[in-house]
Parts: structure tokens; sequence; C-alpha cells
């Protein structure tokens, strides 16, 4: 079984807080990373679970393990139990595991009654950290889901069919989005098209038959259940117009190829809009590794001005603004990194990172030409 980075966190945070939300899209791993750190697990997406637990809870609460509640956005009514039992004993930390794939639902709840009781953390699909770095292609083309062929190639592209097609039918709407699951579907596949773009939710509303309104209500609801990330402009006072719409992305680059009928890493390099497939790949590699490991960062952003000047990536690390160009080559040029330098000079970037599939890392004190490996292995020792 391969081990998950996040563990490590996962066991600092319930050092030093009564409990720990895990959060993150179904069959992301949740349940089985939870499982190998205590028994004690409860179902609450099932009644006799709720009921068991309902029958068994004052036993349950006078125990040293840890407890796990496992998709608590069903059993909202346990979350007031849990306030009680945390105030009782204020002093005991790791005593609840709660798991959740949808954030509104539960995280309305965990607001109302467990805030400064709860530390929050979340578990996303495998990164290049987790899995043999020469893997790396397979990881880009099929995503990061334990079930979704990286582990069994032969899983890819019905897994990731079969497993939008539920979301779409029960859990979307089951977790409040208001449209039939046709409607959902056809959004899956406008989303994918402009995959790395900037969003137009008005022109989206218009080839859907609805307001942008709604539009962006249904948006929410996506990233709400860890599948899509928009990605906000950074903001910074200088004497150029600022694009100030965001970018959207699938998550997982498996459900993205999958929408559009990639089968291959062939298939994938021949067409148009790789480049905005890789990026997106990089971004969730970068954000999710930063996530894994704890550390605290603002982002991600990208910057864009109306006259053509464009980074990809912005993140402040510790107080550090770090500027990424994504390239999807092996063999980065000079003048890549003079673009990079004088876009970075903009937002007056403390590094600046040319990110490629370069065989060749290079840096100085302030710019480095990287392949995904080697910065990571700097942001993370720089985050510590």
């Amino acid at each position: 079984m391969l081990r998950r980075i996040i563990e490590k966190h996962l066991q600092e945070l319930l050092a030093r807080y009564p409990a720990v939300a895990l959060l993150g899209p179904r069959q992301v791993g949740k349940t089985t990373l939870a499982k190998q750190l205590s028994k004690t697990y409860f179902d609450l997406e099932i009644e006799s679970e709720r009921l068991r637990l309902d029958l068994q809870l004052d036993d349950i609460l006078q125990s040293q393990n840890l407890i796990i509640l496992d998709e608590a956005q069903n059993y909202p009514d346990i979350l007031p139990k849990l306030r009680h039992a945390i105030d009782a004993k204020r002093e005991q930390n790791g005593r609840f595991l709660i798991l959740g794939s949808v954030s509104p639902a539960l995280m309305t709840n965990v607001s109302e009654f467990l805030t400064g009781r709860i530390a929050l953390a979340e578990l996303c699909p495998f990164s290049i950290l987790e899995l043999n770095v020469n893997r790396q292609d397979d990881l880009w083309l099929m995503g990061g889901f334990p079930n979704g062929g990286v582990l069994n190639a032969k899983q890819y592209p019905e897994w990731q069919k079969f497993y939008l097609d539920l979301l779409a039918t029960r859990d979307l709407p089951v977790w409040g989005l208001p449209a039939q699951a046709t409607v959902t579907s056809r959004l899956f596949r406008m989303i994918a098209a402009i995959h790395g773009t900037v969003v137009n939710a008005s022109q989206l509303g218009k080839s859907m038959g609805v307001s942008y309104h709604t539009i962006n209500s249904y948006l929410r609801y996506l990233e709400q259940a860890y599948l899509t990330r928009r990605i906000g402009p950074y903001f910074i006072n200088i004497k150029k117009r600022l694009v100030k719409a965001p970018k959207i992305y699938w998550r997982d680059s498996g459900i993205l190829h999958s929408l559009l009928n990639i089968q291959t890493q062939d298939d994938l390099l021949a067409q148009p809009w790789v480049g905005h497939s890789w990026e997106g790949w990089i971004i969730e590699q970068i954000v999710n590794s930063l996530s894994n490991a704890g550390s605290l960062y603002d982002g991600p952003y990208f910057f864009r001005t109306h006259d053509g000047h464009e980074i990809d990536l912005v993140i402040n690390l510790k107080g550090k603004i770090w500027a990424f160009e994504i390239k999807l080559t092996s063999q980065p040029s000079k003048n890549d990194m003079d673009r990079l330098n004088a876009n970075a000079d903009l937002i007056n970037a403390d590094y600046r990172v040319l990110l490629s599939r370069t065989k060749h890392p290079l840096h100085n004190d302030r710019s480095f030409s990287m392949n995904l490996p080697a910065i990571l292995d700097i942001l993370l020792h720089d985050s510590k």
C-alpha cells in the first residue's frame, strides 16, 4: 500500500487539536488512510451506522481511541454532541477524525459547532512525490485517483466516466446542486473545453441557456466538491490594465482527459490544448504537495495584463513571492527565462521559476530552470 505524504501532517494536527476534518473528493482514499490510524470507524452515510453510533455514543466518548466519522455531512446532529464531548475534556487532543467529500454541507455545521476545536486538512489524489518519479507521464495522463488507472492502467478512462456519471446523477444533487444530470454532464464537458483559460460566465451561461449567476452557482458546487479549481488573478498596483476574471481547471488530469476522449500519451501530445493540460497538472502538483506537507502559503494565483504580460502561477510562500512560467518542453530557452524575468519584475517577485521537463536543472540566487521533482524539493525545503 502506498504511503500518503499527508499522514505525517495529519498526525501532527491530531496531536495539537481535539478534532481534525480530513476533506477531499470521493474515492481519493480518505477512508483507507483514516483506517490506518484507528479501528473505531463509523460510516455516517449508512443509516445503520448512524444508529450504531447513537446507541454506543456514551461509551465511545469515554474511549481513548481516535474516533473516525466518515461522510459526516450526512449526520449533522452529531456535531453539537462532539462539541460537548470536547469541551468536557478540552485538554485531550486527537479524539475525532471527521471525513467529508463535500465542503459546504459539512463546513457550515463544523464552523457553527466546532470553531476553535478543529483543524482542517485536505487529501488530494496521488502526487508525483507519492509515486515513482518515472511514472510522471502516467500520472499526468490518468490522474491521481487510486482507482483511476495510475495503479492499474486497465481502469482508465472507464473509471473516470463512471465516476462523473455517479456524481452527476446522485452525489451532486444530494449535496444541493439544482441541475438535472444531463445539464451537469454537459457542464463537465464545457469546463473541459475551456480548461486552463479565463472563465467568461456570461458566455458559458449563454451556451447552456442559463444566466451567468446560475453558472457561477454551479461552478461553486464543483469547487466545493473538490472537482475544479478557479485560480484568481494576482493584483498589484502597476500602470497596466490587469485581467480580473479567474482561470478554471479540472483538478484531476485524468478526469479532464477522460472528458476529452484521450486514451494514450500519444493522443494527449497531439492535442492543440496539451499545454493547458500540462499547466493545470503542474499547478495541482505544486499546490497539493505544499498542502500535504502542511506548508502555509497564499495562492495559487495567475498574473496577466491586457497587453500580453503573463505569469502562469504566483504563490506567496513564507512572505516570498514565487513566479512560475510552465513550459511543456525539455529544452527551455534563454528567451523563455528572459521573458519570465521581465514579467516577474512587474510584480516584484522574489524567485522566478521556469518549470519544464528539463533534465539539466540550473539556478542562481533568484532564478531557477527546473523540472517538477527538482523544484518541489526546493519548495518543500523552503516551506519548513
